[in-house]
């Protein structure tokens, strides 16, 4: 399907009633129609699998699922059954369920590094709380957290740092602290230079490079000679990594680590897990002075907590982790090879891990560019295939793989002539899809 017939009319409408009544049109930035090109953003009516469907009627292959939380693919049988058997016994009660005990078994049981688990609802729950309760075990008020990644939190000590930070005072951002990734002499001087003020250290443990060698157990080293906590951020490497997430597959054990994303396949659910002593700081078996740790009307909600238990289940039984690699390493050869067939070899870069892989857009100066990604997601949807990145799901299919090559070729092949036009503007079809984090809209 050719682009100039490529049109999403329902879509458009559905768009305007969305930027009516919702700020944004969304309730997640990274979802706005502003990241698709324009006039090309997708209304979803439903999913199965490794497909959704738009208001408009197209069926697209989709990549990067519920930004990465549909690791199973959508409607996974397993899983909603699993969530429909609990709805119709009750949601959520006045006491503790039978189930948060299963859940947190079943969890521990994949995360044999952590002694203790929290669930809550989102990945901002929970990582604001390790930030909390280093803060209380530690004594200390700031935070130093890796700069190099994109996302930690919704709440104030991370989102002070990013350009959206109207509304939120000077002096929370400034306890806010950074380090660059793979860097510990830079890290140690910034441990030094706050000597005794920094209660952690938060990180993604590993993105789309590799962590260096020697690097995880370099921070662990220095968490410990600095008196401060080591909280692994795993929203995405949890179970993507390895079952047991990066943790498991690197053999360094933080403090505290914080799940979700996959945790759920979609279902709305998070984890705080960590050491026994700092997560009963939380609780009631103790004399020292009580923290706030996590207290949500609907963290333990029976549904998300059922369809965690199964996530967890069908992960471990069938070997989920292992089949997104092999997927993703099919992909990816697919992607390099109709890109270096196409000359554009060197424009259209794939990486990270295989299970977690994202593509970068340069320019013909080799530099990144968002004219280019706009031209590259249009053609994209055009193919059939919605992909904001190229994290696989285990629900697609060779035949699945080979068409999403097929549409990157023809995608490639027009890539090819805005390059030697040295301008992408005739195939932008409007403006240019637009960074996350801005300050203006």
């Amino acid at each position: 399907m050719d682009t100039e017939e490529f049109r999403l009319p329902r879509s458009q409408q559905a768009n305007e009633r969305l930027h009516a009544l919702i700020p944004g049109g969304a309730h997640t930035y990274a979802k706005g129609d502003d990241q698709y090109p324009e006039n090309l953003a997708p209304v979803i009516s439903h999913g199965r699998g490794a497909h959704v469907w738009d208001v408009d009627g197209n069926r697209y292959l989709e990549y990067g699922s519920g930004l990465r939380s549909v690791s199973l693919g959508h409607a996974h049988p397993r899983v909603v059954e699993a969530a429909r058997r609990e709805i119709d016994r009750g949601s959520n009660f006045v006491r503790p369920s039978v189930l948060e005990v299963e859940a947190a078994e079943r969890f521990l049981a994949t995360v044999p590094t952590a002694d203790m688990v929290k669930f809550a609802k989102n990945g901002s729950d929970v990582t604001t709380a390790a930030v909390r309760l280093a803060r209380a075990a530690t004594g200390r008020p700031r935070v130093a957290i890796c700069g190099d990644h994109p996302f930690y939190s919704t709440d104030d000590w991370f989102i002070g740092t990013t350009p959206m930070s109207a509304g939120i005072p000077a002096a929370i951002t400034d306890l806010t602290l950074t380090f660059p990734y793979g860097d510990l002499a830079a890290t140690e001087e910034l441990l030094t230079r706050h000597r005794g003020e920094v209660a952690c250290l938060i990180l993604e443990p590993a993105t789309h490079t590799e962590p260096p060698p020697g690097y995880l157990a370099g921070l662990r080293e220095l968490a410990d000679r600095h008196g401060c906590l080591l909280v692994f951020d795993e929203m995405i490497t949890g179970l993507r990594w390895s079952e047991a997430g990066a943790q498991g597959l690197y053999g360094v054990v933080p403090d505290l680590s914080t799940f979700g994303k996959a945790l759920g396949n979609g279902f709305a659910v998070s984890a705080l897990a960590g050491r026994r002593d700092l997560m009963e700081l939380g609780g009631l078996r103790h004399t020292a002075d009580r923290v706030f740790l996590l207290s949500t009307t609907h963290g333990a909600e029976t549904h998300s907590l059922a369809a965690a238990t199964a996530v967890l289940t069908t992960y471990t039984e069938e070997g989920i982790t292992a089949r997104l690699h092999a997927i993703g390493e099919r992909l990816a050869a697919g992607v390099r090879a109709a890109a270096a067939g196409m000359g554009v070899g060197d424009h259209i870069v794939v990486r990270g891990r295989a299970s977690n892989l994202v593509f970068a857009t340069l320019d013909e100066n080799r530099q990144p560019s968002q004219e280019y990604r706009t031209l590259f997601l249009r053609r994209l949807l055009a193919g059939g295939v919605l992909a904001p990145s190229f994290v696989v799901s285990s629900a697609l299919t060779d035949t699945d793989i080979d068409r999403t090559v097929d549409a990157v070729a023809q995608a490639c092949a027009v890539y090819r002539k805005a390059l030697d036009a040295a301008d992408p503007t005739p195939w932008l079809g409007g403006r240019a899809v637009k960074p996350v984090f801005r300050r203006r809209s």
